[in-house]
């Protein structure tokens, strides 16, 4: 069994590459159960184990481990950890070991990428980031892969972090930190949020026509990146039915407030790639679209990684 480590991950999932497996496995379809969601009750806070198996019906087969700990960002560390295992489909022979970390904010920034080439108006070139960690520079890569992105805009709660982050991208964009989150998102064609929070950050009334709304946080109940105004202005959809019923924070709350109806999400990424139902409705639509993530899209990552790198050695 080989081992994998996070720069062979990444060396192994350009974006181009990457969102196109995606895509191919969402029109395809894979095996993939609920994902398993524990709470773990630590001395220093709430964490979470999530277990998420997935495999193709005669090919490989794959199980992710993740382990998050929001309060690793009080010690500087990355709040989300794990491993991804991929077996071969014949005989369930492993295959390989990989950085779980890695992987998952690639192919996350990839799902967003992939619903915002579907939703996202094809001359959206404003961006803005909302959160700093370390999904956000993903998010900046995986969406100027689909859409001609010449600003970004990074808004965090710690000014210096997105800062930072706005160096490290300096000679690839215009970009700048912000603190003034009204105004950035009033301006953006794109916000794309990433954050672990649980109160509203975004705000439906700030949204401008045309914009396109990606929320990638709030995988739970309790947590929430957008008020209910969001999602009643917005055209919704969703990377899976089933994480959206099960998980979506963001749409749970904005159902209680009574803001929103499950039956109101107008397609899953599945769907819309096999034109099953139709995106945005006109140029003047706000579309938004939550991901919760989902075994399948690990999977597809972790397919792409094994062939590219098994294809160069």
């Amino acid at each position: 069994m080989r081992m994998i480590t996070s720069e062979e991950v990444a060396r192994g999932l350009p974006w181009e590459s990457l969102i196109q497996r995606l895509g191919a496995v969402f029109r395809e379809g894979v095996e993939s159960p609920p994902r398993h969601h524990h709470a773990m009750h630590r001395p220093d806070g709430e964490a979470t184990m999530l277990l998420m198996p997935a495999w193709e019906p005669a090919g490989y087969i794959g199980v992710k481990m993740v382990n998050v700990f929001p309060q690793n960002a009080d010690q500087g560390l990355p709040a989300i950890a794990g491993v991804y295992f991929l077996s071969e489909g014949r005989h369930g022979r492993p295959l390989a070991c990989m950085e779980g970390s890695e992987l998952t904010r690639r192919r996350t920034a990839a799902a967003s990428a992939l619903a915002a080439g579907e939703l996202a108006r094809e001359d959206a070139e404003t961006l803005l980031i909302v959160g700093t960690g370390k999904l956000a520079p993903m998010l900046i890569e995986a969406h100027a892969a689909v859409r001609p992105i010449k600003r970004v805009r990074v808004w965090g709660r710690k000014r210096e972090k997105a800062e930072t982050l706005a160096r490290a991208y300096a000679d690839r964009f215009d970009i700048e930190a912000v603190e003034d989150l009204e105004a950035a998102v009033g301006q953006a064609d794109i916000v794309s949020c990433a954050t672990l929070s649980t109160k509203a950050l975004v705000k439906g009334a700030w949204l401008k026509p045309g914009a396109h709304l990606d929320l990638v946080g709030a995988f739970r109940h309790s947590m929430r990146e957008s008020d209910g105004e969001c999602l009643r202005r917005g055209e919704v959809f969703v990377d899976t039915y089933a994480g959206a019923q099960g998980e979506a924070g963001d749409i749970h709350q904005a159902i209680e407030e009574e803001a929103f109806a499950f039956e109101q999400i107008r397609a899953d990424l599945a769907e819309l790639l096999r034109g099953e139902r139709s995106g945005r409705s006109s140029d003047e639509a706000i579309t938004v679209f939550k991901s919760v993530g989902a075994s399948l899209e690990d999977l597809a990552a972790a397919i792409e990684v094994w062939e590219q790198l098994e294809g160069a050695a």
